[in-house]
């Protein structure tokens, strides 16, 4: 695990408002197990996903809906990313991946609202595929950080006025 990013606007409350008891889109690019089709490496993630779930009675879906929600709140999930990628790019679905996969589960997370990366992190392990418990092991040491309730949100110091009457 590397280090993790959060955005002044992350705030674990709204993130919890917009999950707890609801279903929470993850977005999947890149397979790290080329040896499995995308489709199955997808149907056998899926349920390590719930398992791992962040702090939020949420149910992971890979299903987009068919209104954009607003503001729309999503995780992606990016394996083999670009060297050169970045959050932002990731939220504006500007997806890049490697010409040649790593050999790794190396996975750039990134938790969206619309086209704003509100906190992103990356991690690497070996695995043998998505039922390695290495996998399970970073998807749960990810989803701590991207949500993490202990993050404050930054804001700018208040507004003094100083002086006489």
């Amino acid at each position: 695990m590397s280090g993790t990013d959060y955005a002044p606007e992350y705030d674990f409350g709204e993130f919890y408002a917009a999950t707890n008891g609801k279903t929470f889109r993850a977005v999947v690019a890149g397979n790290p197990f080329p040896a499995l089709a995308k489709d199955e490496f997808e149907r056998r993630l899926l349920p390590i996903l719930q398992a791992n779930r962040p702090p939020s009675q949420l149910t992971f879906t890979y299903e987009a809906p068919v209104e954009p929600p607003h503001p729309d709140y999503r995780v992606v999930l990016v394996f083999d990313a670009a060297n050169d990628l970045t959050a932002a790019s990731v939220c504006a679905n500007q997806i890049r991946l490697r010409s040649k996969p790593s050999g790794l589960f190396d996975l750039f997370a990134v938790y969206c609202r619309n086209d704003l990366a509100l906190a992103q992190t990356t991690s690497k392990t070996q695995a043998t595929g998505p039922d390695d418990p290495r996998v399970a092991q970073v998807l749960k040491q990810v989803f701590l950080e991207l949500f993490n309730p202990f993050v404050r949100q930054r804001r700018p110091p208040p507004f003094f006025v100083f002086g006489g009457r």
